[in-house]
């Protein structure tokens, strides 16, 4: 049997990084929209800020600028969904604005459609034969809650309660409908590197004592931990200092611990930092080879908690992680460098990141 373009060993003790190459490849890029992206759980936000009102409707491009996929998203009374924002006739754009619609209408030549996607009237197709077909709805899309946030997939090969069961069980003590967003915290960083590079740093705290001395003195290196699931990662920060830690509870597998931070990775690009002031939504959306978007989302459920160490580090600590990745991009432009080797006790997250894509890429 052949073997596939891209192997990493199992055995992180034996295993190379994936190739400069990999990081290179213009055509790989693309087809990880389809190998990788479309296949995948994406984060669209929350509830209250998307779907505030019965009746109403908001429109949304999935990982606008590379996958590009309109939607709309939904709220009929309890129910939510997701249909794609195209109309059935001639590709238009149905819906444009968020607000309250009693029905879908597309403005370009006035097919209708319901609240829930199925087709409802079109002037001047009286005499269409075999009309309406299936096709004629609007396409609709999964949707899934956790907490406040929505997940929709175009896809997805993993059901959503895996990775549901997996969060639940080490942060579903947390009261996640009563975290509040904040405009104010929240940001956009434009990086020039590629997507996968920025997921590779966020994946280990080996960098921390190097790249970030003031979150070292916030964290207890030494007793960071990674716990590796079939579709993400967590990653467990203890803490050092007088930083602010949870309540655990007596069921927890980590009651007794003085947890200042779970780090979540959901496979490919959505993280949660969860800190006891909050949450951090953090979106890796790929752009081009060199360029990425990371879009920071937080979510405050304790603001007096937010003004400890970890709350205001985190601009600075972003544009730290700035520098680093971008180096590391242009680094793997070397004729000299072509692939590195794993610390088995400390880039455990980064390893099982590289075998999921290589595993996919090597379809």
């Amino acid at each position: 049997m052949a073997k596939p373009k891209y192997f990493v060993d199992p055995d992180i003790t034996n295993a190379e990084t994936l190739p400069a190459s990999f990081y290179q490849d213009v055509a790989l890029f693309d087809r990880m929209k389809e190998e990788i992206f479309v296949k995948s759980w994406q984060w669209i936000g929350d509830q209250s800020t998307l779907l505030p009102l019965d009746s109403y409707a908001h429109p949304l491009d999935l990982l606008e600028n590379y996958l590009n996929e309109p939607l709309v998203l939904v709220r009929d009374g309890y129910q939510l969904r997701c249909l794609s924002n195209v109309c059935t006739h001639r590709g238009n754009l149905v819906v444009h604005d968020p607000g309250k619609y009693k029905t879908l209408n597309c403005l370009y030549h006035g097919r209708r459609f319901g609240l829930d996607g199925s087709f409802q009237h079109m002037p001047e197709f009286k005499d269409t034969k075999n009309f309406p077909r299936d096709c004629d709805h609007l396409h609709s899309f999964q949707i899934k809650e956790w907490g406040p946030f929505l997940f929709t997939g175009l896809e997805p090969e993993v059901d959503f309660s895996v990775i549901e069961s997996f969060l639940n069980k080490w942060v579903g003590f947390l009261p996640l409908k009563e975290f509040k967003y904040d405009a104010s915290k929240s940001r956009d960083y434009l990086v020039n590197c590629h997507w996968a590079l920025y997921c590779d740093n966020y994946l280990e705290g080996f960098h921390i004592p190097f790249v970030h001395p003031e979150l070292n003195t916030v964290l207890d290196y030494n007793t960071y931990d990674t716990v590796l699931f079939d579709h993400g990662t967590l990653q467990i920060g203890f803490a050092g200092a007088a930083e602010e830690t949870y309540d655990i509870p007596k069921d927890h597998p980590l009651h007794g611990r003085d947890v200042a931070a779970f780090y979540f990775w959901i496979f490919p690009n959505t993280m949660f930092s969860f800190y006891p002031w909050g949450v951090s939504v953090n979106q890796i959306k790929p752009q081009a080879l060199n360029r990425t978007k990371v879009t920071f989302r937080n979510y405050i459920f304790d603001e007096a908690k937010y003004g400890s160490v970890a709350g205001p580090l985190m601009d600075k600590v972003e544009r730290e992680d700035e520098f680093v990745v971008e180096g590391v991009h242009k680094g793997l432009n070397s004729r000299y460098y072509k692939t590195g080797r794993f610390s088995p006790t400390r880039e455990q997250g980064v390893h099982h990141f590289h075998r999921m894509l290589a595993e996919r890429c090597s379809r």
